[in-house]
Parts: structure tokens; C-alpha cells; sequence
């Protein structure tokens, strides 16, 4: 594979277009250079191409999650990289502007802080499947910003105190899951009956049906049953999260990856996660995973993968737009994922 073929968008609101360009040459000291073999596909990517979001700039190479194998090593990355590693990372095209950075092509220089080995045991599309959500959930439970937890240990200590992840079995909501465990804390979470298992695989504890009408009173007694440290709020709309939090007689923050309407934070804390400015935002959230947390629980197999990936039948770049289309459809607990053979 000589050149480097990779999905440009060029304006919003029509499909990608498949360019043929150049392996990049150089790698900035803090970079590794990637051959990609998964792409993960996230909400973010088609909302991107469907419309002109504030802050993105055009033509630009879309996504973020990839898992490949290193193929150069900047000078500050070779102490924790060799060519022919496997790795996972996030690329962060779309934050620093650098289209070479940007996930959906066939070779992506990654910052080597914002990835970590994977072992020959893991697929890669297995891997492909949550860096964005891994760092997503993350950034709203170890910033100082939002609910500030303690970092994750595999051999965590209880903290006797428990936080609710609504949506446990979207893609974000089944890494918070499984970071706040790892954090020490008792999980409780919301989902439909259907994922009540796997979301009792990643460590919830107690799992609600978040279309039970019952459901936010039934919550409210589960937490004040104890010191509870907080809601990760991690898909639609975030109003149960904060009904929670106002008939709850503690006093906690709501942590939501979507918009708070005004009258739903009427009473209560509640702030929105988002992060501008360039990786500096992500530093908790990236030492709080990559750094040492992720790589050590996956080498022991103690991290599962979570959604479950759903791979494309087209491969390579070809089969990333299809893989955007498919997920632009709907799907539940599962991650579209297009492997480049």
C-alpha cells in the first residue's frame, strides 16, 4: 500500500469523497504513524457530514477511533512505541485541524498520548469500537470540570459510594459504566430490558428500564439508600437525569453529553460535557485512560468491549461512507466498525 487513500469531506450535507494522496513522511516527535486496519464510525462523524457545525472547518478528514499497527515512532513516542506494534488511539483531526490526523484514511499519525498497545488476543475491530466514547465518558467523570472522580485502578477500592449512568448500553454510557467500577465505585444504571444483561456484564449493579414511568421514583430510593456521587447522563435527552437529581435528597452533579434545558436545571447542578480548545481539555480523561489504566486492563483481559462492533460488509475506505449510512439508520449497543484488510 504505496499512497494513502482516505475519505474527504468536502462540504457538509453530501457523502464523502474518496481522494488518493501521499503517506505522510514525517512524524512530529510526539506522533506515531498508523496503518489503519478498523475505522469505528460515531454519531459525531455523520452529524459532522450531514451539517456545518460551529468550530469545523471544510474540506476535512472525518473520524476518530482507529486500531492499526505503528509504522514510524516520533522521537518523544519511542520510549513507549517500536514499529509493528498494535495499537488503539483517537485520532484528533477535527480538534487540532490536520487533516494527516484525521481517522477515515488508510494511514493516520495519532499522538502517541492519546493511544496504548492492544494484545495479539484483541482484534482490531474489536479495539476500533471506543476510544471517542472511552474518552468521551471519561472527560464528564475525571475532569475537575464536571463530576471529578477518582481515576480507575484495575484493583480498585470501594469508595461506598455509587453513581447512575443512564443509557448503560450506549456506546459512551457502557465505557462509563465500566470506568466508574474501575474507579470503585457501585454502578446503577438505566437501559431497556432487552440490554439488561449486557449492561449488568460491564458492572452495573442495579439496572431500571428507562421507559418505566416508575422508574425515576424507584431510582431516587436506590440512591439515597447511600452517598451517591453523581449522574452520568450518556445518550438522549437529559431531563429523567435531572428529575432524578431534584427529587433525590442529596446534592450531586448531572453530567450530560447532551444540551440541559433551562427549566430541567432549574434547582439543581447540571452542566453539559464539552471540550474546546485543543487536547488540553482531554488531559484528565486521556491520563485517566491510555496512560495506564486502559493498557494494563487490557493486557489482563479485564476490560470488555463494549458496544459490540457490527463490521461493514464493504472493507477499506470504500466501506466507510456505507458504515456512516448505517449508523445514520440506527443501531442499538452495537458499533459500526469497517475493517481495512
Amino acid at each position: 500500500m504505496s499512497s494513502n487513500r482516505a475519505l474527504w469531506q468536502d462540504k457538509p450535507g453530501i457523502p464523502g469523497i474518496i481522494h488518493e494522496g501521499t503517506i505522510p513522511s514525517g512524524v512530529p516527535d510526539d506522533g506515531i504513524l498508523i496503518r489503519v486496519y478498523a475505522w469505528g464510525i460515531n454519531p459525531a462523524d455523520h452529524m459532522v457530514q450531514d451539517v456545518a457545525l460551529p468550530g469545523i472547518t471544510y474540506p476535512l478528514i472525518l473520524g476518530e477511533d482507529i486500531a492499526g499497527v505503528v509504522k514510524a515512532v516520533g522521537s518523544a513516542a519511542a520510549p513507549k512505541y517500536k514499529v509493528g506494534d498494535r495499537v488503539v488511539g483517537m485520532a484528533l483531526g477535527a480538534v487540532n485541524f490536520k487533516p494527516e490526523h484525521g481517522a477515515f484514511q488508510e494511514h493516520v499519525i495519532l499522538d502517541a498520548k492519546f493511544s496504548c498497545k492492544i494484545p495479539d488476543s484483541l482484534p482490531f475491530t474489536d479495539a476500533a469500537v471506543f476510544p471517542l466514547c472511552l474518552m468521551t465518558a471519561a472527560h464528564g467523570l475525571f475532569s475537575k470540570d464536571y463530576l471529578g472522580l477518582p481515576f480507575p485502578s484495575v484493583d480498585p477500592a470501594s469508595t461506598g459510594k455509587s453513581i447512575l449512568v443512564w443509557s448503560g448500553s450506549s456506546g459512551v454510557g457502557s465505557n462509563a459504566i465500566q470506568l466508574a467500577k474501575g474507579a470503585g465505585f457501585r454502578v446503577i444504571a438505566t437501559c431497556s430490558p432487552h440490554n439488561f444483561d449486557h449492561v449488568k456484564s460491564l458492572g452495573a449493579e442495579v439496572v431500571f428500564d428507562y421507559n418505566d414511568p416508575s422508574t425515576i421514583d424507584q431510582i431516587v430510593a436506590e440512591l439515597d439508600k447511600g452517598d451517591c456521587a453523581g449522574i452520568y447522563h450518556a445518550a438522549g435527552a437529559s431531563t429523567p437525569s435531572c428529575q432524578v437529581a431534584r427529587k433525590s435528597k442529596q446534592d450531586f452533579l448531572v453530567a450530560s453529553t447532551n444540551l440541559i434545558q433551562e427549566e430541567d436545571a432549574s434547582g439543581i447542578r447540571a452542566k453539559m460535557i464539552f471540550a474546546s480548545g485543543g487536547t488540553v481539555h482531554y488531559e484528565a480523561a486521556r491520563r485517566a485512560t491510555f496512560e495506564k489504566f486502559l493498557p494494563e486492563a487490557l493486557s489482563r483481559g479485564l476490560y470488555q468491549i463494549s458496544p459490540v462492533p457490527e463490521v461493514i460488509s464493504t472493507k477499506g475506505v470504500e466501506g466507510i461512507q456505507e458504515g456512516l449510512d448505517t449508523l445514520r439508520k440506527g443501531v442499538s449497543a452495537k458499533k459500526i466498525v469497517v475493517e481495512n484488510i
